[in-house]
């Protein structure tokens, strides 16, 4: 029925930056320039994906009922308390006492959570308990034959 998540953690504010080699140039998914072999900047990761520090927090998605979206079993998400569930937003929501993550959808007046894998039907918020923990701004996840998370 969903895609449950369990807490990772908190954004900590008071974390030092981990900067990061960062390319001057775009990578190519085609033929690489030998000329772009060279680095130009730092990047700190938390800086880039966290906006709002003290409203910030990550999960890890479980299951497969947002794999449309590109949110797969064991993904680090980084959800946003400070921004608004609006329709067409993915949200981390507990519905009912469970917590689920999926994409916000008003038909007429009605809200519904839908996930991007067909395999599950919408959920009707009508007649629910249900309160939004914020919205999904980042999908962390490895690809295959990688490092896991």
């Amino acid at each position: 029925m969903s895609l449950p998540v369990s807490f990772v953690g908190r954004a900590d504010p008071a974390t030092s930056p981990c900067p990061l080699p960062l390319l001057s140039s775009a990578v190519r998914a085609g033929f690489p320039s030998p000329a772009d072999d060279h680095l130009d900047n730092d990047l700190d990761l938390h800086q880039h994906v966290v906006k709002h520090p003290a409203a910030t927090y990550f999960v890890r998605a479980e299951g497969d009922s947002m794999a449309g979206d590109g949110i797969h079993h064991g993904d680090l998400l980084v959800v946003d308390r400070s921004l608004e569930a609006l329709p067409g937003r993915v949200i981390v929501i507990a519905v009912d006492g469970d917590l689920t993550v999926k994409r916000l959808e008003l038909v007429g007046q009605r809200a519904y959570l839908r996930a991007s894998n067909p395999a599950y039907r919408p959920i009707p918020l009508e007649g629910r308990e249900s309160h939004v923990w914020g919205v999904v701004t980042h999908v962390l996840h490895s690809l295959p034959g990688a490092i896991p998370l």
